[in-house]
């Protein structure tokens, strides 16, 4: 493919966004590895537990950046700075609330929430200790989740990739010191991460309050603003809750099977993961990109960025694929898997690879149709193609996880059929502000 300006443009977005991507996971890599060095495998097991509640937060609130993303880029689009930064302004005190939020209702359940995890013992509370202070960063963590959609609003995606990489730096030496120096133990771990996170949050707040005040936007919350922000983030929120179900509905059906099919599995979505995140920075790239475009009412600018996002998401898909494969024969090496364990992931890797291609197309339409403020879509396309994809799944878990991946792919193309006839058609192009 030749490099055009669309291009660049379109490089210039993704390739900051893949490095924040990237750096984002590595807080909790950089909390395994000094808390395992220091302090032993029961806490290991106790950040794993309060580690998955706290990624689960995440991901659900992701329509904080997704959504701020969309309707702070098409006001830049439409011209109406002050508007967009009215929007950012709102999107941040939305995070808040929800950060306050969950403090007040999961501070006091935190016992409880551990529990059904099936954590026992000191493990059990070690993962309360971790997850009550962790708590305390939620509203920073919220905070630095619509913060980076303001900056990618504004088609700023480097700042971003600075935050990041400075909280990730600020998280490992704060661990290392209050873990292994202090010896704090899991606390210490959890408080090095809710002061980077924090302070990560606070840089966000300081760079958002000197663009608004330097357009003269208020930054005390506006009722509506905020109103309409969580109108959007739940259906966001709604097409978020169907990819948690497919992927917790693999990871039971997994667990049925064996041992060994759910570490060949786990070991699959780490890799499936790894490879989501270059596949996702096109379309953050989308959504900053097709949000300005129709805000400025340009709508053959929208189509043509939609069909070269869509050409680059089949390459890199198709690149990824081939890595794969490349790589397939050393994988389980790396992960010490045993012969059977290698076995399956071995033959598991064909069909993760097969589908790179389609990945790639799904996640860019996804990013342009988030990007147009098509959240509305996206949820009831979501609820379906959870529905197509949990008969396959049913269906697969007689044969194995190779046919769980399968049904897996299933649900990509459901996707791919859903955005593809989407996007062919008019009515997500509303223009203007």
């Amino acid at each position: 493919m030749l490099i055009t300006p669309r291009d660049r443009e379109i490089l210039r977005l993704a390739v900051p966004a893949l490095g924040a991507l990237v750096a984002e996971p590595l807080f909790l890599l950089a909390d395994y590895a000094i808390v395992g060095h220091g302090l032993g495998t029961t806490a290991v097991g106790a950040l794993g537990v309060a580690g998955a509640v706290l990624s689960t937060m995440v991901n659900l609130c992701v329509f904080l950046a997704y959504g701020t993303t969309a309707s702070v880029a098409r006001q830049t689009g439409a011209g109406n700075h002050t508007r967009a930064m009215r929007s950012g302004v709102d999107g941040i005190w939305l995070a808040l609330a929800i950060g306050v939020v969950l403090i007040a209702v999961c501070w006091p359940s935190a016992p409880v929430i551990v529990e059904l995890f099936g954590a026992g013992g000191d493990q059990t509370a070690q993962a309360v200790t971790y997850l009550r202070i962790s708590l305390l960063g939620a509203p920073g963590m919220l905070v630095v989740l619509a913060g980076t959609g303001v900056l990618r609003g504004l088609q700023d995606t480097v700042t971003p990739l600075v935050v990041a990489i400075g909280s990730f730096m600020l998280n490992a030496v704060l661990n290392a010191w209050f873990v292994l120096g202090l010896q704090w133990g899991i606390a210490g771990s959890a408080w090095g991460t809710v002061l980077a996170q924090t302070l990560g949050a606070a840089v966000y707040l300081a760079v958002v309050a000197r663009g608004a005040i330097k357009l003269g936007t208020p930054l005390t919350p506006g009722l509506e603003g905020v109103k309409q922000a969580g109108t959007a983030g739940f259906a966001l929120l709604v097409r978020t809750l169907c990819l948690r179900v497919v992927l917790l509905a693999a990871t039971v059906i997994a667990t049925r099977m064996g041992q060994a099919e759910l570490a060949a599995y786990a070991i699959a979505t780490q890799v499936w993961t790894l490879l989501a995140f270059a596949l996702d920075a096109i379309a953050i790239a989308g959504q900053a990109i097709t949000g300005r475009s129709l805000g400025a009412g340009d709508v053959a600018a929208t189509r043509a960025a939609t069909k070269r996002m869509v050409q680059w998401g089949i390459w890199s898909g198709a690149v990824l694929g081939v890595l794969v494969v490349a790589a397939r024969p050393v994988l389980p090496g790396l992960f010490d898997a045993d012969p059977q364990v290698t076995e399956l992931l071995l033959a598991v890797l064909w069909p993760v690879a097969a589908f790179q291609p389609v990945c790639g197309v799904v996640f860019v339409l996804d990013g342009v149709l988030i990007g147009a403020g098509d959240q509305r879509y996206l949820a009831w396309a979501g609820v379906w193609t959870t529905l197509a994809y949990l008969p396959a799944a049913f269906l697969a878990s007689g044969f194995g996880v190779v046919a769980l991946w399968c049904a897996l792919g299933v649900w990509m193309v459901a996707r791919l059929i859903t955005l593809v006839r989407r996007a062919a058609g008019t009515e997500w192009l509303v223009t203007g502000a």
